[in-house]
């Protein structure tokens, strides 16, 4: 089901900015056992899948810091990072799969011509790694990380960047993400935002609520070639 705020029309979109984990890819299992993983390695046990989850959208030396907790040191946080980035290249793909819907819904995009990029908080290496091992990499015109500029989403940086390398006017793009984070990143930006119901943080929307809500991807790419 699509829902559309009141008042809101999305015009025609020459641009479409995707978030990575929660989004394209349902990466729960892979980052969650990366975590645990970590926290074994300090001496700490296991976290729930959905503790874990919560923590995912601010990066990964943010997420290191929420799962090691407050009594962390820097030199922990650093040391666990270290691991956490070593494990994680090691099994980034082991469960990892595309939401249901997302590789139609970018293939008849890409079909029609609509530019596409993502933009995530995920390290660049990781990210290009994934989208290269699910066989997305023909769809992008660019892959941009947490670590591609010295911000990270909420910034508007990376829109911005996209924006000016590929030509495309503000009101002709739209950030589709699963987070409050990404809606934030729209805002800051200028630009539509769209939100899917099925990744790791939609409960966020309440206090963030975004123009266009899909429940599929394939809904919305239907909304913007038909639009």
């Amino acid at each position: 089901m699509v829902r559309i705020e009141e008042g809101f029309r999305l015009g025609p979109v020459d641009l479409a900015v995707f978030d990575l984990d929660g989004t394209l890819i349902d990466s729960e299992r892979d980052l969650v056992e990366s975590v645990n993983a970590t926290r074994g390695h300090m001496g700490l046990a296991p976290l729930d899948t959905a503790v874990v989850a919560s923590y995912v959208g601010n990066g990964a030396p943010v997420l290191i810091q929420r799962a090691l907790g407050p009594e962390a040191s820097a030199a922990d946080n650093h040391r666990a990072l270290a691991f956490f980035l070593a494990y994680y290249r090691a099994h980034m793909l082991d469960h990892t799969v595309l939401y249901e819907g997302v590789r139609e819904a970018l293939d008849s995009l890409h079909a029609a011509g609509i530019r596409m990029a993502v933009l995530t908080n995920k390290p660049v290496r990781f990210s290009e790694g994934i989208v290269a091992g699910l066989k997305l990499d023909g769809h992008f015109q660019r892959v941009y990380g947490g670590n591609s500029f010295p911000e990270k989403k909420p910034h508007p940086v990376g829109i911005d960047t996209l924006l000016a390398e590929l030509g495309v006017d503000r009101g002709q793009a739209v950030m589709v993400g699963d987070s409050a984070v990404d809606i934030r990143t729209a805002r800051n930006a200028s630009i539509a935002a769209c939100g899917v119901t099925f990744g790791f943080q939609p409960e966020s929307f309440a206090q963030h609520p975004p123009d266009i809500l899909v429940d599929d991807l394939r809904e919305l790419a239907n909304l913007i070639l038909n639009n």
